[in-house]
């Protein structure tokens, strides 16, 4: 039986958990930036630097993306919307508010779902200023990692604590994060309607 709790395996998992979570976190972010701020919550990693590289994943992911549709342009894009099933209409809109809002676009995208991958290609493809773009990046990572991390370090800290007393308290931390984490992604899809609106 392995035994997590020997300082030799736990020195091992901190080792390749660090730089396996940034690339995790660059394919899927919030899922895997909870998972990470809950097991450092049970003492596994160190929670800022869950943090550092929450963020440094995002970050990363949207340059991706970015690159993708600077250097692919018109046919990257046609291609984004098809593999994505996003209508043109939504990406003639998503243009015309980086002309009038670069920063804020995305910015405001970047707390919500369903719209971050081909809205970061349009802005490559419409060739938005890089500094801009990472600015607004990195704000609005700050935001949505930093609230990821808070949730997953809180649901692991109550599964610690409760855990304790409760024969399935496991069971019911994970389901209450599992159902609170699709609460936000609800919410996050209605944000991204109201702002093509």
């Amino acid at each position: 039986m392995l035994n997590i709790s020997d300082p030799e395996i736990l020195g091992y998992i901190k080792t390749i958990g660090y730089p396996l979570m940034l690339l995790v976190m660059i394919v899927e972010g919030p899922i895997a930036t909870i998972l990470a701020a809950f097991a450092a919550s049970l003492g596994f990693f160190n929670v800022f630097i869950v943090l550092i590289l929450s963020i440094l994943g995002d970050i990363l992911g949207d340059v991706i993306l970015y690159t993708i549709g600077y250097f692919g342009g018109n046919r990257a894009l046609v291609k984004a919307e098809k593999i994505l099933k996003i209508k043109p209409a939504i990406v003639a809109k998503l243009e015309r508010l980086f002309q009038a809002h670069g920063k804020k676009t995305i910015f405001a995208v970047k707390s919500t779902t369903g719209l971050c991958w081909i809205t970061f290609i349009t802005a490559g493809t419409i060739q938005m200023k890089f500094r801009d773009f990472i600015t607004a990046s990195f704000l609005g990572g700050i935001v949505w990692s930093g609230f990821l991390v808070i949730m997953g370090y809180f649901f692991g800290y109550a599964f610690e604590e409760i855990n304790n007393y409760i024969k399935y308290a496991g069971m019911l931390i994970f389901f209450s994060a599992v159902v609170f984490y699709i609460i936000i992604v609800l919410y996050k899809k209605r944000q991204s309607g109201q702002i093509l609106q």
